[in-house]
């Protein structure tokens, strides 16, 4: 039995598999590239493809008693496995034979999807193409993905190109764009930029956002310790408790510099020491995020609120209060405890995914 006999009984078989018991005479014949033709049903290509719904439709109107489809461009095996998974789709299956096919014309499949718009193929194309993506085939697909519209296969390409550069411009596929597609290559490097421009940006946001939650838990301690106490260093005339807090590691450091602030003699110079102006640096940004100053047990809080109303603060002062304040209550909603009932409520949730 030739192989367009076997992959012909098989559109009968997911004929019958659709619930059609009494299979009607084959209507269309589908001519591959290389001559050959292929039986199929007129039904099942409009119900699955709008384009092939159009062709056949003008086909009717012309008068053409005999109804083909020419599909050119891909294999003839391709076209006969596209056949198949358009009758497929009325059964919804996807056996291990599809997955092996999905892996040998998988190609050809996302470009015959795109052309007669089977979307659900189509998708199942992109991601049956990326899972066997490599280094070597990467830029046959890129072209590919991005004449057939398949962003997200379009970014896994660009993903594995920017992760091993060096292999893949060792490919033939490299090699091929230099030559006939500089556009593409230009394309690439310009991605490869951006995403190495991003990716230092996202660091050095990250790296700041490190720092303003540094910041915003220097301000919890300073209040706990001018507040409370902790370990050797606590409000005047009382004993600070003998045991560390939760965050001792902030909290020791500013101990450290509180003790240096109140025994430095040049605290007051307009010089200073380093020390010291980190200390006042401290005290005014707690005071820029306190709102009861009157009440407030940290040192020349109410002073230094009342010297910002009477002068203008700077804009660089102002964000950097306003992105310390953001930290703090992003850092207080992480450590607040979710409610019982929640918990559960996702944990349920987790179990029927």
């Amino acid at each position: 039995m030739t192989a367009s006999v076997t992959h012909r009984n098989g559109l009968i078989r997911r004929w019958h598999e659709a619930g059609n018991e009494c299979v009607p005479p084959t209507d269309v014949q589908i001519v591959t590239s290389d001559g050959k033709s292929i039986p199929a049903h007129s039904s099942v290509l409009a119900s699955a493809s709008p384009v092939l719904e159009r062709m056949l439709d003008r086909s009717r109107k012309g008068g053409n008693s005999e109804r083909i489809i020419h599909v050119l461009g891909v294999p003839h095996d391709a076209v006969l496995v596209f056949l198949q998974f358009l009758y497929s789709s009325r059964t919804g299956m996807w056996s291990r034979e599809a997955e092996e096919e999905m892996e040998r014309h998988g190609m050809a499949l996302l470009a015959l999807s795109h052309a007669y718009r089977v979307r659900w193929l189509k998708r199942r194309c992109e991601a049956g193409v990326a899972a066997w993506l490599s280094a070597v085939k990467v830029m046959d697909v890129l072209k590919l993905a991005r004449l057939c519209d398949a962003p997200r296969l379009y970014q896994r390409c660009m993903r594995l190109v920017a992760k091993d550069l060096e292999a893949v411009q060792q490919s033939e596929g490299w090699r091929f764009v230099q030559k006939h597609d500089p556009g593409l290559e230009t394309e690439v490097f310009q991605l490869l930029q951006e995403t190495s421009q991003r990716g230092k940006r996202w660091r050095r946001e990250r790296g700041d956002q490190d720092k303003y939650r540094q910041l915003s838990e220097a301000m919890d301690c300073l209040q706990h310790i001018c507040t409370e106490g902790c370990t050797d260093v606590g409000p005047h005339n009382s004993r600070p408790p003998a045991y560390p807090c939760t965050s001792f590691s902030t909290c020791e450091g500013l101990q450290l510099l509180i003790r240096h602030f109140a025994a430095c003699g040049r605290k007051l110079s307009p010089k200073g020491c380093t020390h010291c102006k980190r200390m006042w640096q401290l005290l005014r940004l707690h005071s820029s995020l306190c709102d009861q100053p009157d009440s407030c047990r940290v040192p020349l809080c109410e002073q230094f609120k009342k010297k910002v109303q009477e002068e203008k603060v700077d804009r660089t002062w102002r964000l950097l209060v306003k992105k310390v304040a953001t930290a703090r209550v992003m850092s207080s909603l992480a450590n607040r405890k979710v409610p019982e009932i929640v918990q559960k409520s996702r944990m349920r949730y987790r179990g029927t995914r």
